[in-house]
């Protein structure tokens, strides 16, 4: 199961954009990757098309990161953390943060 999900706030922990921090767009579980917005730019050359007027030339993209590289940033106490899981009284599962030990 993955720990990091759409929506979630995110900090990079190594790479070109060590502690960066932005929201996950989109997670590809299949290459255990996900793209963040603002982080992992690279430069694409773009065909201006008949649909496109105004993107052409060298534009940057946001590039999937390897989610092994972030880690979700806790919102009660707004630092990166490890993610744990829990059952609630209710029997729901539910994420945790592992050092202040609430629910995200």
């Amino acid at each position: 199961m993955l720990k990091i999900k759409k929506d979630d706030t995110i900090a990079v922990l190594s790479g070109k954009d060590r502690g960066k921090q932005g929201k996950v767009m989109h997670v590809f579980p299949e290459t255990r990757k996900a793209l963040v917005q603002g982080i992992n730019l690279a430069k694409k050359h773009k065909r201006r098309t008949q649909q496109d007027q105004q993107h052409s030339g060298i534009v940057q993209i946001e590039v999937p990161i390897a989610l092994s590289n972030l880690a979700v940033v806790c919102t009660s106490c707004n630092v990166p953390t490890k993610i744990g899981f829990s059952v609630l009284k209710d029997k729901t599962k539910t994420r945790i943060c592992k050092k202040c030990r609430e629910a995200l």
